[in-house]
């Protein structure tokens, strides 16, 4: 296990040979280090046409009063994820790149 720092100060730990499931990941909360709120669960990958994966996706805020089709989804990219642990993925945003609700 080899660790790094990133050019953001966000330590992480990268496994080399670390293999995970969509189905795995989509079972982790996702939570901002930057201010401790939960952004979700993972809903969906982003990928390259060579298949390389380039972010993840998260529900955005829900409400009552939203409509069903409405879509706050947050697209985290790979390089803002900090930690993937066991029940927790844990990432690194600026207040700027998550949407108002």
């Amino acid at each position: 296990m080899a660790q790094f720092t990133r050019a953001d100060n966000c330590e992480y730990n990268i496994c080399m040979n670390c293999e995970i499931t969509f189905c795995e990941l989509r079972e982790k909360e996702v939570v901002n280090m930057c201010d401790g709120k939960r952004l979700g669960r993972v809903i969906d990958l982003a990928m390259t046409c060579s298949g390389h994966v380039i972010g993840i996706i998260v529900p955005g805020d829900k409400s009552l009063f939203k409509n069903i089709t409405n879509n706050n989804s947050i697209f985290i990219p790979w390089q803002h994820i900090c930690k993937i642990g066991d029940d927790v993925i844990l990432v690194n945003l600026a207040n700027r790149m998550i949407p108002s609700s």
